[in-house]
């Protein structure tokens, strides 16, 4: 699920307390919906979820941020992969392989947690 754009400069010049990425997940509104086939002729909704960013969550997910701002810092924006980040991990936006834009998208045990589905 994807949160929010990733712009290096904007990540550079933040640390995680005034960050983008924060700002948008203390607003975050999830729902759930159950897959009733490829057609989509209809959308059931399953649960929705807001949360709390604190304690061992928002450690990991600051870490994550972190770790970003580190790999721009050291690496350059294109060093950023799929492969970072324990609940957030920075990703390819767009079409195919050789994108240029990068987003930070929430794995799926992030939802997860979100939603309520797992501790």
């Amino acid at each position: 699920m994807q949160i929010t754009m990733i712009n290096a400069q904007d990540v550079l010049a933040h640390p995680f307390e005034s960050s983008h990425l924060l700002l948008k997940l203390r607003s975050l509104v999830i729902c759930g919906r159950i897959f009733v086939s490829k057609d989509e002729p209809e959308s059931i909704l399953y649960k929705v979820g807001t949360f709390d960013l604190k304690g061992e969550l928002y450690e990991a997910v600051k870490n994550d941020y972190e770790e970003v701002r580190k790999v721009i810092r050291t690496k350059g924006f294109q060093a950023l992969t799929g492969h970072m980040g324990k609940l957030v991990q920075p990703r390819t936006k767009g079409p195919g392989h050789g994108s240029t834009s990068r987003a930070f998208y929430a794995r799926k045990g992030f939802v997860a947690i979100i939603l309520g589905l797992k501790i």
